[in-house]
């Protein structure tokens, strides 16, 4: 099953294209002669071609507002990162405990899903690491600093779901505050937008007024999202060829090439 031969980013009319020769690899995934990428993406993004290393990438998604989406993403991005060879584990900070009941109600034993108390991060993330974890993904909570800059201290990158909704918009400044003490790359991602019309546009351009940068690839509000969650699935598993897969797909592309730019 190769997930990238339909994953193709937003482009813009003036965007020169990279256009992968078929059996190129980028982080152990295939990719395919539909895949493509803008050039200017590729350089800014420095994507990782085949290594000889396996580091383990640490992603924590946080957000001030609570419903902003945080969970649902974890567990897509989480179960990508399992369709594209790397296993993953959530840490579920959050008290609700979501992503662990999301798990318990799963027939498939992965991704794996810990929760676990901030205090005890650190812990969590060396026996992921130690045992074979490709990808960890920190689900955290709302209205939580001092767990949220924890995660953010410990992750190679922060994403910042944000719904386009006036609420959410201007919540994004105390998060943005977590990951500049932490200085660890954040990047927002608009989230659950309407499908069709501007706002996803307009919420972009707000949020790089507070000197974010934006995902290029915006999570629509569908049913898919919601419908796969009640039955242990994600939208990959749930709808595999439908719009929110690829969405999840193209958004986790983008985290794991941008999260190798810490250093």
């Amino acid at each position: 099953m190769n997930l990238l031969r339909d994953a193709v980013f937003p482009l813009k009319p003036c965007d020169s294209l990279l256009i992968f020769p078929e059996g190129t690899r980028t982080r152990g995934v295939m990719l395919g002669s539909k895949t493509r990428l803008p050039l200017a993406f590729f350089c800014k993004h420095a994507i990782m071609l085949e290594s000889k290393h396996d580091i383990m990438q640490t992603i924590a998604i946080i957000s001030q507002k609570g419903g902003a989406g945080k969970t649902t993403m974890a567990l897509n991005m989480a179960v990508a990162s399992e369709l594209f060879g790397q296993p993953a584990v959530i840490v579920d900070l959050d008290p609700q405990a979501s992503a662990k009941a999301w798990h318990d109600s799963r027939e498939d034993e992965t991704p794996i899903v810990i929760s676990a108390h901030a205090s005890r991060l650190d812990d969590v993330l060396s026996v992921a690491r130690e045992n074979g974890a490709g990808l960890t993904i920190i689900d955290t909570a709302p209205h939580s600093e001092s767990d949220a800059l924890k995660a953010a201290r410990a992750a190679d990158l922060i994403l910042i779901p944000c719904r386009p909704a006036v609420l959410d918009l201007r919540a994004i400044a105390s998060t943005k505050e977590l990951s500049d003490l932490a200085k660890t790359p954040a990047v927002a991602v608009i989230n659950a937008a309407p499908p069709r019309g501007h706002l996803a546009d307009e919420a972009a351009e707000a949020i790089r007024g507070y000197g974010l940068d934006v995902a290029p690839v915006t999570i629509a509000q569908r049913a898919a999202f919601v419908h796969s969650l009640t039955l242990g699935k994600t939208a990959l598993e749930y709808e595999p060829k439908g719009k929110a897969a690829h969405e999840v797909k193209a958004l986790f592309m983008f985290a794991c090439n941008h999260a190798n730019m810490k250093t």
